[in-house]
């Protein structure tokens, strides 16, 4: 039976495990060759049967899903945000897509375009984490009260002055009623954090040029996609949002960092130099292990003090000095002399 429409491919493609270096777009049966506006006509025709067969056979590896994702966050509810995505991923490797996806899972993350982004670079989809990823990661910490990051504009009124106390070193009143253009374009991004002990962390300020020197030095993503000529690396196509992030991610220097975000910033980092990201997502039984580790040290520091309280301590006593040896020999001395009597 020949199989003459796309959803006809998708199924038959899905019924087989892919080849290693197979697209999903072959997955998905579409010919490799089809121009854009052919591969656009045939999407917008079947769109929705191809989303839904793709995710069929995601579905397969429902349990690894299931295993990764925190108990708060339903497959189903991470799946259909998943679908929502899949269309621009089809020139990925499945392998590589499952990889994104499970280690999305794992920081517990959904690629709703806030938290994470599933994005495709060449053939190798890629889990990039958002800024609200990272306060999200903050927040579960335990150690966070409040994560405060924003953007400052040419007409708002702000004031920066790190000598003096906090909170009066840093304030901003955004200019909310003036149009987008009348506030001007950005100018600086900030970010800092109140902690559930009631001290406020250092703030983290960084202008354009700050952020243009770490794209610059530090995104292996933004140097392909400039070299390529595609220019459609984050930093191409949300500065501000990259920006903002950026600030976030100096957080980490001044304020205490769970092992779940440090490994969220190396999976980030691997993500953009093109490696395996899923090796540095938390597994979720040492996550489990690690959680109640972290649980028993703070309440061992938080009882320090009643327990050095509760310690038995021995009662002093008064010391017996030893006799010195000329003294056991006159006490001898005089017993045998005492007996002799």
């Amino acid at each position: 039976m020949s199989l003459s429409t796309l959803k006809d491919r998708v199924r038959a493609a899905t019924a087989e495990k892919p080849a290693p270096d197979a697209t999903v777009e072959a997955l998905a049966g579409i010919p490799q060759q089809s121009t854009p506006e052919r591969l656009h006509t045939s999407a917008q025709a079947e769109g929705d049967a191809v989303a839904d067969l793709v995710l069929t056979w995601l579905e397969r590896y429902g349990d690894d899903f299931t295993k990764a994702l925190p108990s708060h966050i339903e497959v189903k509810v991470f799946l259909a945000a998943v679908r929502a995505c899949l269309p621009g991923l089809i020139h990925c490797t499945p392998a590589s897509l499952r990889q994104a996806l499970l280690t999305c899972a794992r920081f517990g993350l959904i690629p709703d375009g806030r938290h994470a982004v599933i994005k495709r670079e060449g053939k190798l989809a890629v889990f990039v984490p958002m800024a609200q990823g990272y306060v999200e990661l903050m927040y579960r910490s335990g150690r966070v009260g409040s994560v405060h990051v924003g953007m400052i504009h040419e007409a708002d009124e702000w004031s920066y002055e790190p000598s003096a106390p906090a909170p009066l070193d840093f304030t901003h009143k955004p200019r909310v009623e003036l149009s987008k253009k009348d506030r001007g374009p950005a100018i600086l991004a900030y970010a800092f954090c109140w902690m559930t002990s009631g001290a406020r962390s250092q703030v983290i300020v960084l202008s354009r040029e700050d952020a243009e020197a770490i794209r610059d030095e530090y995104s292996s993503a933004y140097q392909r996609a400039k070299d390529s000529g595609a220019n459609d690396s984050f930093w191409h196509t949300d500065f501000d949002k990259m920006w903002a992030k950026s600030a976030l991610r100096r957080l980490h220097k001044v304020v205490p960092m769970s092992a779940e975000l440090v490994a969220l910033l190396a999976a980030d980092d691997a993500g953009d130099e093109g490696r395996v990201q899923v090796v540095h997502a938390p597994d979720p039984e040492v996550a489990v292990l690690a959680a109640e580790a972290e649980r028993a040290y703070e309440a061992a520091e938080g009882s320090q003090e009643l327990a050095d309280a509760a310690l038995p301590r021995k009662s002093p006593r008064t010391r017996r000095t030893q006799p010195t040896r000329s003294s056991r020999k006159s006490r001898g001395a005089r017993s045998r002399k005492g007996a002799r009597r």
